[in-house]
């Protein structure tokens, strides 16, 4: 599953937008207006909106839900993935347990795009 990850400047108005226009419910109960990120769905298909990083981050992003997030990171690592360019995040430097419920870890290029890979916390 490919779960896109939309940056906002303003949750409230997004929501609204994309529930109230475009028929998207949002799909965690405990996502609201003040949420980082907020999940959606329509006919099957998800997506989430995020304002944590509206400011800063750069090119695309897209969410895989893998079965081992753990296991995948050392495949990449021993086929010579660099995270020296990303010292200062931990995403990018290993499987992260989040308080959102995932565990994950990024992989951003050259260019700003960002592929992020999670599986469920349990």
């Amino acid at each position: 599953m490919i779960v896109p990850l939309f940056k906002v400047s303003n949750m409230a108005d997004a929501i609204r937008h994309y529930t109230e226009v475009l028929d998207f419910e949002m799909t965690d109960p405990n996502d609201h207006a003040d949420s980082p990120v907020v999940d959606l769905g329509r006919n099957g298909s998800n997506m989430q909106l995020t304002t944590s990083e509206s400011e800063n981050l750069f090119g695309s992003v897209v969410y895989f839900w893998v079965e081992n997030v753990d296991a995948l990171f050392k495949k990449y690592k021993e086929r010579g993935l660099d995270t020296s360019l990303k010292a200062g995040s931990p995403v990018h430097q290993g499987p992260v347990d989040q308080t959102w419920g995932r565990r994950e870890f990024y992989i951003t290029d050259a260019d700003g795009n960002t592929v992020r890979f999670f599986q469920p916390i349990g």
